[in-house]
């Protein structure tokens, strides 16, 4: 047996609201040993970062306390040590990995000198030698060129690189703990699966202990040998791996792994946490009948959309005397979608996806080929027409958040875009629309005159949707609207999706890297690579006998939580 790294015990942490400190951890107790990773799995709000925080002694100064308990690392209680204790501990011996890493790297530093610059402050080497081991990480975390990407700042590099940067950051000064937050949450499967593998690799080879904290269960059994499952602040459940995902006791446990769609059943609709925690749990299937069916009255109609041969090229200018070289992003792509049907569009970064996506939309001109919609070329309307045809094709975006006017109340942020099409006689029919899409969406009339900052991001996403509705558009292009939202959530909004379909006959592009919510969304899938079409087929068909080595590569780094 191991010997024990970190202990938890009976650990409280409170925050101060309005002057009244609350509790937001409720004592919590677990163990850490060396050589081992413990995965930490919850959804927002559950306490798992916070809990973390505290244990590089990285709370919030002045809002927030440890009013009960204690965290014993390597035999010292961390709520004990002075700042400049805390200062040695993190970075030499524990050092943690962030979920954002453009947001955890400084833009106006290259990446080789923030790493360096560890190095320099904590291991005592010299600029030269702190070069070479710099050079040393980057090969260790499998950064093509290392020589290069010293010299390249954060934006010149892509997402997956970022993480490895930020590893190799982390991993520098050779830590006995490694905590890694959400740190593959907003990357590609494929680069997913690396990462994984990069991690477990670095704490073979280095015997450290790493916390790997995810609201992904699935994600977590591929790389922890024991995991904790966070609930509002307490543990709800612990163990090994194989016992937690085989055998959950917790109907919180049951219901993060039951919410995230399976590969292997098509549900009408997917469980929820409020399902299993009121024991209401739907388990009825859609039969490949019932699909055949559907499919066959979809597929004899004329398709709404056309997309016949479009190409998106950008201009890059390059060299001294400013030659420019062409880059497609969308080469050659031709597809039909009909109305009422759901195409899944999927593919890594970079590969096209959202560009098409802008291009049906026309918020970024085709430089080539034709998009028909009803049969008209869009490509060739004009500024009048364009307005027109804005309320017919919408889209929800990623982050709601960022689409929304901060300082506009929810109600008026929805009814806006009515009042700029003309639609309903007056504001009093308006107001009165918005509250019924609100109630639509699973909100009331209650939120009309919140403003975004009072809403989880279920909640705004669900305001993008009401927004995007409000317009009864025909066509909606979902890009990539639940990829930043926990299990549960995203479920939730999955399932209002489906029905707004169902009641409205919308038609969905679906654009996400999630290829498992994709199968589930879908019903043709449309495989996208470096601005090519790869393979499309119907959705069970493709994940069960996909024929391009890229899709199978894409299906097989899916976490399959076994």
């Amino acid at each position: 047996m191991n010997k024990q790294l970190l202990s938890i015990e009976n650990l409280e942490i409170s925050f101060k609201k309005e002057g009244v400190y609350s509790a937001v951890i409720n004592t919590i107790s677990y163990d850490l040993r060396e050589n081992e990773i413990l995965g930490i799995v919850g959804e927002s709000g559950s306490g798992k970062s916070v809990s973390s925080l505290a244990i590089m002694g990285l709370l919030p100064v002045n809002i927030s306390k440890i009013t009960n308990g204690q965290i014993l690392f390597d035999g010292k209680n961390v709520a004990h040590l002075s700042d400049q204790e805390l200062q040695k501990l993190r970075g030499n011996d524990i050092a943690m990995i962030f979920q954002e890493p453009m947001s955890s790297l400084n833009p106006s530093l290259k990446c080789g000198f923030q790493v360096q610059e560890i190095l320099l402050q904590h291991a005592s080497l010299s600029k030269s030698a702190s070069k070479v081991e710099t050079l040393s990480l980057f090969e260790k975390v499998k950064l093509p060129n290392p020589e290069l990407i010293f010299d390249k700042y954060p934006h010149e590099i892509s997402g997956g690189q970022k993480q490895r940067v930020m590893i190799a950051m982390a991993i520098a000064c050779k830590p006995m703990l490694l905590i890694a937050d959400e740190p593959t949450t907003a990357l590609d499967v494929t680069v997913q699966k690396e990462i994984i593998q990069l991690l477990k690799d670095i704490q073979q080879e280095t015997g450290m202990s790493i916390i790997f904290i995810s609201h992904d269960l699935s994600l977590v059994s591929e790389i922890a040998h024991r995991v904790l499952v966070m609930y509002k602040g307490q543990i709800v459940e612990q163990g090994e791996v194989k016992k937690i995902f085989k055998n959950p006791e917790h109907n919180y446990t049951k219901a993060l792994i039951a919410s995230r769609p399976s590969l292997e059943v098509r549900l009408k609709r997917l469980p929820t946490i409020q399902d299993f925690l009121n024991n209401q749990i739907n388990t009825e299937i859609v039969s490949p009948e019932d699909r055949a069916q559907f499919h066959d009255k979809l597929y004899k109609q004329a398709p709404i959309l056309e997309v016949i041969n479009v190409e998106k090229e950008y201009l890059s200018t390059v060299g001294i005397f400013g030659k420019k070289i062409g880059f497609k992003a969308v080469d050659d792509v031709s597809f039909k979608l009909y109305e009422g049907e759901t195409l899944g569009l999927v593919g890594e970064s970079g590969c096209g996806k959202s560009t098409l996506g802008n291009a049906i939309l026309q918020l970024d001109k085709a430089t080539a080929g034709q998009i028909l919609y009803r049969g008209q070329d869009i490509t060739k309307l004009s500024g009048t027409a364009i307005k027109t045809l804005r309320k017919e094709i919408q889209i929800i975006f990623q982050d709601p958040y960022s689409s929304l006017n901060p300082r506009i109340p929810i109600g008026k942020a929805i009814m806006e875009p009515m009042k700029v099409h003309g639609l309903h006689k007056n504001d009093k029919e308006r107001k009165e629309k918005t509250i019924e899409i609100l109630e639509r969406v699973g909100l009331g009339a209650e939120y009309f005159n919140r403003y975004p900052h009072e809403f989880s991001g279920g909640q705004r996403q669900r305001i993008g949707i009401a927004r995007t509705i409000a317009l009864q558009p025909k066509l909606i292009v979902c890009d990539e609207s639940v990829s930043a939202l926990d299990i549960s959530v995203q479920a939730q909004v999955l399932n209002l999706l489906n029905e707004l379909k169902e009641n409205f006959g919308f038609t969905y592009v679906f654009i996400s890297h999630d290829l498992a919510v994709v199968k589930y969304m879908s019903d043709q899938v449309l495989v996208m690579n470096k601005g090519k079409i790869e393979e499309m087929a119907d959705a069970d068909e493709l994940y069960a006998n996909p024929q391009k080595e890229y899709t199978k590569k894409l299906i097989e780094a899916i976490p399959k939580g076994d």
